[in-house]
């Protein structure tokens, strides 16, 4: 398979709940953040396959927030394939993901979103920016998406997340949008809240 990953199999019943990791983390890093939002559920977590002076990543960029969206293009569609043929190798449901990333790996989450319908069922998308801009944006009418966002986060300014989710919304997505006051860290309040907003849809 194309991701080094970690899979962990719990109730069928429950969404399998997709990890990606924030800038210079691994497969490891979020799996305390999975069993936290969902304890039963299944978990299958992904490291990003692009280095950047050592440090992981799910995608080039050409500058501190200036996404490199050819290299995002290409990993959106690698990392897409490499779910499908995951769903196969493990026998999970593929209509049953719920993407969990913090910073890089929600960006590429809300590439997958911006690019494919159906991808996944819903996501939580901690401090993320918009992927891109000036693209027809699938129907989301069934893809709810809660973002985490920093009132004071120097990384994604508070407009990059309101972009977002006046996007999404714009394609038929019910979005949720948590402020805290902590910069770009992800905060327990912050997770508390995805988890209250996850158990109300999922």
């Amino acid at each position: 398979m194309s991701h080094h990953h970690i899979f962990k199999q719990g109730n069928p019943d429950k969404p399998i709940l997709l990890l990606l990791h924030g800038t210079g983390g691994d497969e490891k890093d979020l799996l305390f953040l999975g069993e936290l939002i969902d304890p039963e559920a299944s978990i299958l977590s992904v490291r990003g396959n692009v280095s950047e002076g050592g440090m992981n990543r799910f995608f080039r960029r050409l500058a501190e927030g200036v996404f490199d969206e050819a290299d995002l293009d290409f990993r959106t569609k690698e990392l897409v394939t490499f779910l499908d043929e995951t769903a196969k190798e493990y026998g999970f449901n593929r209509q049953n993901i719920v993407a969990i990333g913090y910073s890089n790996g929600a960006n590429i989450a809300g590439s997958m979103i911006y690019s494919f319908k159906d991808t996944v069922k819903g996501a939580i998308l901690h401090h993320p920016m918009v992927p891109f801009r000036n693209r027809e944006l699938p129907d989301l009418h069934n893809v709810p998406v809660f973002i985490g966002a920093g009132t004071n986060d120097p990384m994604c300014a508070p407009a990059e997340s309101i972009e977002l989710k006046t996007t999404l919304e714009g394609a038929g997505s019910d979005v949720s949008i948590y402020w805290g006051n902590a910069g770009h860290s992800l905060t327990n309040e912050e997770v508390t809240a995805a988890k209250a907003w996850y158990n109300k849809n999922f």
